[in-house]
């Protein structure tokens, strides 16, 4: 009996591992395949390139220093050329400035300073015409206290009262008023500031001038729809959510009818810092994810009508679990693209093989199985790109962004190289680096660097701009840095960019399937393959050499051949290569063709 027992445990043993086994093979072959999609007919935004434009810096028309919108029209075929598909442009409408557009005063005008309606609806025409979408930045998280809204709240319109968040006070033992807890801004200090109108503090969890909206009232959610309607009637192909994990707070009902104070983190003993309070009570609330898919809603109301699917894209340095929430819930669509932000706040140039392997696998591994990944590398937040990684590195990353399965996004200048600008103290005009009252060392939370103008030749301000000034100083080094002379060049950046837009079309990375490895301290590699087709993507984050075996990955039986390389490297396209023992230089990085 006890040997008969012995047998059928064993047995059962060997069941339950050939089960485990097999469901691990299926899952396995399941996440593989779906990392580049199963063959299907792919919807125009997962097909695409984003290309993100920075209105004020990217090209100016009228010589006033300021980039606009007749200077993206102008500059469209540009963007045909690199093989990009739409455009998101950050904030066009109407605003003060204090945020430089994301504190909009009238979200239905477009901004003096960058056109009119009719500049819009031409760039809007020339795009349809070379076959480019237009999405738009959307701010719903708050206004400018300068918009008829706020006017209205101060002047006691209850209905526009309402749109706010206003707490009262704290009066402390010596008569002297308080903000109403310790919530602090992103841009540091308060997060609230007191009116003498109302006699109450509103709350702006970014600059002053950004008063926060009220989503628990349903006329500021109906007002919102009525902005995406707006602009999704005028041709609009979606928009890109901006501080969407920022929409919600507590309901202060929950709490005594007052909003409490979030809890120390530890971090930091400034309590201007955002990073002082653990931000439970004003980010990543439920509600956020149900007011996204409401939008959705909206948007598919629009491909009912004419078939064209409308994108979100939504902004969250968030948790991947949080993240995949933006996607949907049950039968409930979201974002087509909540922003996968692993290569700005996971990596950078210091990072190992191995911890970029980690960070990419990373959104692959947590995304809905029926869901495209995609890849930001930078953008108008983040220092850039050759100056996080370095400048030897910009192929490298730009095969990951458009070579990795799912959708690329490109802030623009990323695909010549361009650095992070130096702005001084007396220049800086953004408020991330104004508000830290420190002329020595702004320069670490300034964002300006970043956002200096494109560099188009090497004339007066790089080709941006006419002016005497420009709203920003251009970089240095413009003079060889620029569109013009990369295009001319035999090998530059922005020809590796046009001939990997191009290599992307192949099936292989449309379609196919995907598989990573890091074989030492420096060199990461993918491999991306369909049916027959099987490339080999290979950069080394080291400035070192290696020499490694490209056997580790299935079916490399004979030579590899090269497909493309960065600037830097001695090897060139149609290079046949030994995979046993290929040499891999310090910051090279290449796409090899398996044959």
């Amino acid at each position: 009996m006890v040997e008969e027992t012995n047998t059928y445990s064993i047995a059962c043993y060997r069941v339950k591992m050939k089960t485990i086994l097999y469901l691990a093979v299926v899952f396995t072959l399941a996440l593989s395949a779906n990392a580049g999609g199963a063959d299907k007919d792919l919807d125009w935004w997962e097909k695409t390139i984003f290309y993100q434009i920075y209105p004020r810096s990217f090209k100016d028309s009228n010589g006033d220093g300021i980039g606009d919108l007749n200077g993206i029209t102008s500059s469209l075929e540009y963007l045909k050329e690199m093989g990009v598909g739409a455009t998101w442009l950050s904030p066009i409408f109407k605003s003060p400035m204090y945020d430089f557009g994301y504190d909009i005063s009238d979200f239905y005008e477009i901004q003096e300073e960058y056109g009119t309606m009719e500049d819009f609806e031409k760039l809007m025409a020339k795009a349809k015409k070379l076959d480019i979408k237009i999405v738009l930045d959307f701010v719903p998280n708050h206004t400018s206290n300068e918009s008829v809204w706020f006017q209205e709240a101060l002047r006691g319109h209850e209905k526009y009262y309402n749109y706010f968040i206003w707490e009262d006070g704290v009066v402390d033992s010596n008569g002297k008023m308080h903000p109403p807890n310790n919530w602090v801004s992103v841009f540091r200090k308060s997060a609230w500031e007191y009116r003498e109108e109302v006699g109450k503090y509103y709350l702006h969890q970014f600059v002053i001038g950004q008063p926060d909206l009220n989503f628990r009232n349903p006329d500021v959610v109906e007002e919102m729809k009525n902005v995406i309607r707006f602009w999704l009637d005028k041709g609009v192909a979606g928009f890109r959510v901006d501080a969407i994990a920022h929409l919600f707070e507590v309901d202060k009902k929950d709490f005594g009818g007052k909003y409490p104070d979030e809890p120390l983190t530890g971090y930091t003993n400034d309590p201007d810092n955002y990073d002082y309070t653990d931000h439970i009570y004003t980010k990543d609330l439920d509600e956020t994810f149900d007011m996204v898919y409401q939008w959705r809603e909206v948007f598919d109301e629009f491909k009912e009508k004419d078939g064209l699917s409308r994108v979100m894209m939504t902004e969250a340095y968030s948790s991947p679990q949080l993240t995949m929430r933006y996607f949907g819930e049950g039968d409930r669509q979201g974002a087509q693209m909540p922003f996968n932000f692993v290569l700005i706040s996971d990596v950078s140039g210091s990072s190992t093989a191995a911890e970029i392997k980690y960070a990419l696998d990373k959104f692959i591994t947590f995304k809905p199985i029926d869901k495209l990944s995609n890849w930001v590398a930078g953008n108008h937040d983040n220092n850039r790109v050759a100056s996080r990684f370095s400048p030897e590195l910009v192929d490298g990353i730009n095969m990951i962004l458009l070579l990795m399965p799912g959708i690329a996004v490109t802030y623009m200048g990323e695909e010549i190289g361009m650095v992070d600008g130096y702005v001084s103290w007396e220049d800086t005009v953004d408020p991330s680096g104004c508000n830290t009252d420190d002329p020595i060392n702004y320069w670490v939370s300034s964002r300006d660097p970043e956002r200096t103008p494109f560099q188009w030749n090497s004339k007066k301000n790089a080709g941006f701009s006419t002016a005497d000034k420009t709203w920003l100083p251009v970089a240095d080094g413009y003079e060889y840095l620029n569109v013009e002379a990369q295009r001319n060049a035999k090998r530059s950046h922005l020809n590796v960019y046009k001939d990997l837009s191009k290599l992307r079309t192949k099936k292989a990375f449309r379609q196919g399937r995907y598989e990573s490895v890091a074989f030492n301290e420096g060199v990461f590699a993918f491999r991306r393959w369909h049916d027959k087709d099987n490339y080999i993507v290979i950069i080394n984050f080291r400035n070192e050499n290696y020499t490694i075996d490209l056997h580790y990955f299935e079916n490399v039986k004979n030579k590899v051949e090269v497909v493309l390389s960065s600037i830097q490297s001695p090897k060139s396209a149609k290079d046949v290569l030994e995979p046993s023992k290929l040499r891999i230089l310090g910051s090279e990085a290449l796409v090899l063709k398996v044959n």
